[in-house]
């Protein structure tokens, strides 16, 4: 059994984040399964992760040491995800490549920010696997 039922991250404006998400979302082969004025929700056969406006009405702000991490099925995937996370304007947080520090082998990850300062990180042989 799972020990999520879903993700969520703030954001600040929906149109914006749909601008970001929708073709970030579909490198790893999530579509928009549900989506309100409030939220987007992504996954492949069910919701897994939104995008959200605060319940509380005030900005969404990203958590200092937080990031969700998309599992990539290859490494192309995560040449992908991060490309299109920088062409739809997020921003570089570490290019695609092999990362020997990490406790697993073979892990090749990258990690970029949406446009509101969420840091995303995209892993191929991550601990999922």
């Amino acid at each position: 059994m799972a020990i999520f039922d879903h993700l969520s991250l703030g954001v600040n404006n929906i149109e914006q984040a749909a601008s970001f998400y929708n073709d970030l979302m579909r490198t790893i082969g999530c579509d928009a399964l549900a989506v309100s004025d409030g939220f987007i929700a992504y996954g492949k056969t069910s919701v897994q992760f939104l995008v959200m406006l605060p319940r509380d009405g005030e900005s969404a702000s990203a958590g200092n040491g937080t990031h969700i991490a998309f599992v990539a099925s290859d490494k192309e995937t995560v040449d992908r995800f991060h490309q299109c996370a920088v062409n739809n304007g997020g921003s570089c947080e570490g290019e695609p490549g092999e990362r020997p520090e990490y406790p697993l082998p073979n892990v090749y990850t990258a990690f970029v920010r949406d446009p509101f300062g969420n840091k995303l990180e995209i892993i191929h042989n991550g601990f999922s696997v």
